[in-house]
C-alpha cells in the first residue's frame, strides 16, 4: 500500500495580546501564503488569536466570548476566501461547556484551547491537558484542563494534536498519541525564550517523537509580550528523533515540509486511552493526496551562537515592547559606561538609530572620558545626541536642602531621572532604564534616579554578561565590515556611577565575576548560604551579598519590566515578600 504524503505548513508568527482582529488578519494572510505553497494542513501557534499570555483577561467573560466569536468568524472568512477545504489549526481562548465550577478553579472555566477550522466551521476543538504552574506560568489560576485526545484525519493520515505543556510534561497526550496510532503529532506552542532553551527543546521533541512513535512537529511562536520573548525555532523530527526541518530563531517564518506518513488505520482506537483521555477523532478526508515528488524539505535554519542568541532576544524583546505599546522612539541617559552603551546598541538594532535619543547629563564629578565616550557612542551609532549639564539643577536643590553623603550622591541620579522623564513627556520617547541584573539583585541603584523608565532591556543580564555581549556586538560588527558601536574605553574602564570623586563600583561591591557567581547560585538556583560557602566562596562575602539581595526587594518591585532571558528573572519568576524578616545568611 502506498505511503500517504502530507504537506505541512507551520506558521511561526507573532501576535499581540488583546488585538484579536489584527491577529485574525495575520492568520488569514499566512493561511493564504501556506495555500499558495500547496499545503494540505496549516497550523498556527498556541493562543495566536488572542495573543499569549492573556493573564487575567482569561477571567473576563467578555474577552473569552470575543475570542470564541472571532474563531467562528475566522472559520467562515477562510471559507469565503477559498480555503474551506484546507484544515487550519488555530490557538485561541475558550471555555469549557461541561465543567462544573469547583473550589480552586477559575470561574467561568476558561481554557487554553486550539481548534481545527474546515469548511467554514469549527470542526474540532480541544484544550491544553497539562497546565504549567511554575516560573512565569499561572495556568492553574486561569484555565481548566482538557480531557480529550484530539485526532484529525487529513488526506488519509491521523494527526494527533497537543498544546505546549502537553509535550513538556510526562504522560497525557504523548503516550495517548501512540495509543491512538497517530501518524503525526502536531503540538502548537507559545513557550517563552530562556538562555540555552533551544538545546533543551530539541532534545525534548526528539524524545517525545520516539515516545509517541510518530513524526512530531513542534510549532513555536515568535515575537515578544511584555517581559517575555518567543524565539521561534519550530522543529519537525521523524519517529526516530531525526531532525527533518528547523525554523530560524527570532523571526516570523512559514516552514513547509513534505512528509511521508503512515496511513490511518480503519480500526483506529476509540474510547478512553492514556491518562483517562478520550479519543476525539474527526475525519475530514480519507483519500490520500495523489502521489507527487517531494519538493519542500522545510530547511534547517542556521543556529545562532550563545551570545548572538541572547543579544537577539534582547533586541526582539525591546522591539516588541516599543511597537506593541504604540511608541516610535526611545530615550536613554548616556553616561559613557558599559550599561548605557549596551542598551543604546540594543535600541539602535531594535528600532533604528534614527529613533534613538541619547542624553549626556554630566555633573561636576563626571570625568572627561565619560563625556567623550558617550559622544563617541553617538557618533558610531548615528543616534540623536544632546548634552544637558545637571549642575545648575543640582545646585538649586542643594540650595533648598542640606544634603550630605549618600543623599547628596543620590540627588544627582534623581535629577537625571527627572530630566529624562521631562524630555519623555515633552517629546514622546519611551525612557529605557539601563540597570543590569547584578545591580538589581543587590540594590545598587537609585530609586527614582537611574531606575526610572518604562522598560529595562538588560534587567535580566548579569554584569559579566553585559561585558561579554558588548564585546560580541563589536566583534560581530567588525566581521561584517561595520563600525563597532560601543567605544572600547566603555568596555575596558572600571565601572563607576561617578557620584563622588574617584568612585568605582568595587568600592561597594565585590568584583563582578565573584558577585555574579554568588548571585547565580542564590537568585537563579535558590541555593542557601551554606551551600554557596561550600562551593568555595568566603562566608563573610556570601553573608554580606545575600543580605544586600534580601533587603533590596522593595527596589526591585519598583523597577520597570524588562526582557527575560534567564530561567529565573526578577518579577514573575522570583516572587518574594517585601516585608520579610527571614534572612538566609543569618
Amino acid at each position: 500500500m502506498r505511503v500517504p504524503q502530507l504537506r505541512l505548513a507551520l506558521n511561526q508568527i507573532d501576535s499581540c495580546v488583546g488585538d484579536i482582529a489584527s491577529n485574525a488578519e495575520s492568520v488569514v494572510r499566512w493561511t493564504r501564503h501556506s495555500a499558495e505553497r500547496g499545503a494540505h494542513l496549516v497550523a498556527f501557534p498556541e493562543m495566536v488569536l488572542t495573543g499569549y499570555p492573556v493573564e487575567d483577561l482569561a477571567l473576563r467573560p467578555s474577552f473569552v466570548e470575543a475570542s470564541r466569536a472571532a474563531l467562528r468568524s475566522l472559520a467562515a472568512r477562510l471559507a469565503r476566501e477559498g480555503f474551506g477545504t484546507l484544515p487550519v489549526v488555530v490557538g485561541y481562548l475558550d471555555r469549557s461547556a461541561t465543567a462544573q465550577p469547583k473550589y480552586g478553579q477559575p470561574a467561568g472555566a476558561p481554557q487554553n484551547a486550539a481548534a481545527v477550522l474546515y469548511g467554514g466551521e469549527v470542526v474540532l476543538s480541544f484544550a491544553k491537558h497539562h497546565l504549567p504552574n511554575y516560573g512565569v506560568f499561572d495556568e492553574f489560576r486561569y484555565f481548566v484542563p482538557g480531557d480529550t485526545m484530539p485526532v484529525v484525519r487529513v488526506r488519509g493520515v491521523d494527526v494527533a494534536l497537543a498544546i505546549c505543556e502537553d509535550l513538556w510534561q510526562d504522560g497525557g497526550r504523548v503516550p495517548a498519541a501512540r495509543s491512538a496510532r497517530a501518524g503525526l503529532l502536531l503540538s502548537v506552542n507559545a513557550s517563552p525564550y530562556e538562555r540555552d532553551k533551544d538545546d533543551t527543546r530539541l532534545e525534548l521533541v526528539r524524545g517525545r517523537a520516539r515516545e509517541a512513535g510518530c513524526t512530531t512537529a513542534y510549532l513555536a511562536m515568535t515575537g515578544g509580550q511584555d517581559e517575555l520573548v518567543f524565539d521561534g525555532d519550530s522543529i519537525v523530527v521523524d519517529r526516530d528523533g531525526k531532525v527533518v526541518a528547523r525554523a530560524p530563531q527570532f523571526s516570523e517564518d512559514c516552514v513547509v515540509v513534505d512528509l511521508d506518513l503512515p496511513a490511518a488505520e480503519a480500526d483506529a482506537p476509540t474510547g478512553v486511552v492514556d491518562d483517562g483521555l478520550r479519543v476525539d477523532r474527526v475525519v475530514l478526508s480519507e483519500e490520500p493526496v495523489p502521489a507527487y515528488p517531494p519538493e519542500l524539505s522545510g530547511g534547517h535554519a542556521e543556529r545562532l551562537d550563545d551570545d548572538e542568541e541572547v543579544y537577539s532576544a534582547l533586541v526582539a524583546g525591546l522591539r516588541a515592547y516599543v511597537a506593541k505599546n504604540g511608541f516610535r522612539s526611545v530615550l536613554i541617559g548616556l553616561s559613557g559606561g558599559i550599561d548605557s552603551a549596551l542598551v543604546a546598541a540594543i535600541a539602535c538594532d531594535a528600532v533604528g538609530a534614527e529613533n534613538v535619543y541619547g542624553v549626556s547629563m554630566p555633573s561636576k564629578y563626571s570625568s572627561g572620558h565619560s563625556r567623550d565616550d558617550a559622544a563617541e557612542l553617538a557618533r558610531r551609532t548615528g543616534l540623536n545626541y544632546r548634552t544637558v549639564a545637571i549642575e545648575p539643577m543640582f545646585d538649586a536643590y542643594m540650595g533648598a536642602l542640606d544634603l550630605t553623603g549618600l543623599a547628596e550622591e543620590n540627588l544627582q541620579s534623581r535629577v537625571r531621572g527627572t530630566l529624562l522623564m521631562a524630555i519623555s513627556n515633552q517629546e514622546g520617547h519611551l525612557v529605557l532604564a539601563p540597570g543590569n541584573k547584578s545591580e538589581l539583585a543587590v540594590g545598587y541603584s537609585t530609586l527614582y534616579g537611574d531606575s526610572v523608565g518604562a522598560y529595562g532591556p538588560i534587567k535580566d543580564v548579569y554584569k559579566t554578561s553585559v561585558f561579554r555581549l558588548a564585546e560580541w556586538r563589536n566583534r560581530s560588527a567588525g566581521e561584517r565590515g561595520r563600525t563597532p558601536p560601543i567605544p572600547e574605553n566603555s568596555i575596558t574602564k572600571p565601572p563607576s556611577a561617578e557620584l563622588r570623586p574617584g568612585q568605582v563600583d568595587t568600592d561597594s561591591l565585590p568584583d563582578y565575576p565573584v558577585l555574579d557567581a554568588i548571585l547565580e547560585l542564590y537568585v537563579d538556583r535558590d541555593r542557601g548560604a551554606d551551600e554557596i560557602v561550600a562551593a568555595g566562596y568566603d562566608r563573610e562575602l556570601v553573608t554580606r551579598t545575600l543580605r544586600m539581595v534580601d533587603t533590596a526587594e522593595y527596589k526591585r518591585r519598583q523597577y520597570p519590566p524588562g526582557t527575560k532571558i534567564s530561567p529565573k528573572g526578577f518579577g514573575k519568576d522570583r516572587r518574594l515578600p517585601i516585608t520579610n524578616r527571614w534572612r538566609e545568611a543569618d
